[in-house]
């Protein structure tokens, strides 16, 4: 085994003692947190994540898996894997140390179904404890149940559906309702301990069915609703299933399926040379290994529960966590629109005026939704952070930044509608560069409509006056296809032949006559 780390090598740190203490992650202004660091050993891998930024859509400031596989053998022998004992010791051992360099005050730890069940799992709380300072918390399955769907609520506020868990030794349910968690319950049906069943594929295809119709009773689900996945054997069927598809986006979080999907993607995989597939998406080889009983695991539970889609969260248990601890009127934010303002506040040149250019280009989309208007209050927030970028590939930064960026609350045609408005702001370009699989996904009104937000954002940029000054006012008047701007009599000398030439661009992906006007005209 590996020696446990010397934490006098480590100065400044908090003694491993300050770990377990509840300690107040965020201050009153709740905005931004300090470094949370949060270990979650699981039945299958032990993870530890660093958050940090923007409270309510806090970014990754460090993530690192490794897959243990305590979990695998604990049907037979009812005690922890011995070699996954040792790997997450060694594992726990390393987070530890890593919690010490950085300085971390807060260190959240959480061990579930494996530990939970193996007779021997108090012992090895207690070395971990012993060896790391880290005092992990075993919770029962509807408490994890719980976490999951938190950190569910931490991407989607105010969701509704079912959230599905899985992991080594357990699937997890629970109800979501208008943001609230409701019934929860657990099941064996993980991974490894679905691995363990013997008798053959009938006698497993018939075990997954008959827990999966006492998790129906149980819940008394109605159907016809969206179910949350959360957990990584999800995640690989779901990067197969982008794979199968040919999807040009492989960000997991709120990536969609069908059950129409999901049994296409499962008669795919058993069909597939799961090794040639496992390179070709670098999933590693102890995942993989789980996913042909994982997809079957997802076929019976559309079949049973018959959700109108799927969406995929790369938000679970230790999001959970997070927002476990987050005020009420924190929860109440939109993640996206928070992240994007902490950007803008780190990045931005002049940091405050996205939501003026918000208000400016607002009336140029009168039929909007609040979602549309919101994706559009995130565009203009971002229109200036990616500034430092070469001239040459800031349209392109952008795009990237809106379509790879850790984002919560946002879909993946979003992403795109979001990565072309930025396009727009930078360059007139779009068709020849290597976005064209991704632009794709936009129906064309959308396409239209992303290019004259960026435009419009575009000819905003130009009239800068100042983080709190609006440059002017739009009229929009579709029926007579009539855009007039009036530009304010401060702005009046900002407004020069290149302006006039980006307000004509706008008016031209309108289909509109433009007209601008001062106001001391």
């Amino acid at each position: 085994m590996t020696s446990a780390p010397d934490a006098d090598l480590y100065t400044g740190a908090p003694p491993p003692s300050a770990w377990g203490e509840a300690r107040p992650l965020f201050d009153g202004s709740v905005g931004a947190t300090l470094h949370v660091g949060v270990v979650d050993v699981g039945s299958n891998s032990v993870r530890f994540v660093v958050f940090d930024g923007a409270a309510r859509s806090p970014a990754y400031f460090y993530n690192e898996k490794i897959m243990c596989a305590l979990g695998a053998g604990l049907s037979e022998s009812g005690r922890l894997n011995p070699k996954g004992r040792l790997r997450a010791l060694d594992a726990l051992c390393r987070f530890a140390a890593l919690a010490r360099g950085m300085g971390l005050e807060t260190m959240m730890a959480v061990a579930t179904a494996a530990v939970r069940e193996a007779e021997d799992g108090p012992d090895f709380v207690a070395e971990v404890e012993r060896r790391t300072g880290l005092r992990l918390q075993v919770i029962p399955g509807d408490e994890e149940a719980r976490l999951s769907a938190q950190g569910v609520l931490l991407g989607w506020p105010g969701s509704y559906g079912l959230v599905c868990d899985i992991g080594g030794a357990s699937m997890e349910l629970a109800d979501l309702a208008n943001g609230k968690v409701g019934r929860r319950v657990t099941s064996p049906l993980g991974g490894l301990k679905l691995q363990e069943v013997k008798g053959g594929p009938k006698v497993l295809s018939r075990h997954i069915s008959e827990v999966m119709a006492r998790l129906h009773s149980d819940m008394d689900h109605e159907t016809g609703m969206r179910i949350f996945l959360v957990g990584g054997s999800w995640r690989a069927i779901a990067r197969v299933d982008m794979d199968r598809r040919s999807w040009p986006l492989t960000v997991q979080h709120e990536y969609r399926m069908t059950p129409a999907a999901v049994a296409a993607t499962r008669a795919h995989i058993e069909s597939a040379d799961l090794g040639a597939l496992q390179k070709k998406l670098d999933i590693s080889g102890d995942r993989m290994a789980l996913v042909p009983v994982a997809v079957q695991v997802l076929d019976e539970l559309c079949r049973v529960f018959k959700p109108k889609d799927i969406a995929v969260s790369s938000y679970g248990i230790r999001e959970g966590m997070l927002y476990e601890r987050m005020p009420p009127a924190l929860r109440e934010r939109d993640p996206l629109l928070e992240a994007c303002r902490f950007q803008e506040r780190r990045d931005a040149r002049l940091p405050g005026f996205g939501r003026v250019l918000f208000n400016f280009v607002q009336p140029l989309f009168p039929d909007a939704d609040w979602q549309r208007r919101r994706i559009i209050e995130a565009a203009c927030l971002l229109h200036d952070v990616n500034w430092r970028a070469h001239p040459d590939y800031r349209a392109e930064t952008c795009v990237d930044a809106a379509t790879r960026a850790n984002l919560g609350g946002i879909k993946h045609e979003e992403r795109v509608y979001l990565g072309l408005a930025l396009m727009y702001r930078y360059s007139s370009r779009r068709e020849g560069t290597r976005f064209d699989r991704l632009f794709k996904l936009l129906s064309d009104a959308d396409a239209r409509e992303a290019e004259v937000l960026g435009r419009a954002m575009r000819l905003g940029a130009m009239l800068w006056l100042g983080a709190h000054d609006a440059p002017g006012v739009f009229r929009w008047r579709p029926e007579k296809k009539s855009l007039t701007l009036t530009v304010e009599a401060r702005a009046r000398p900002l407004f020069g032949e290149v302006a006039k030439s980006r307000l004509d661009a706008l008016a031209q992906a309108m289909g509109a006559e433009a007209k601008v006007m001062f106001t001391d005209d």
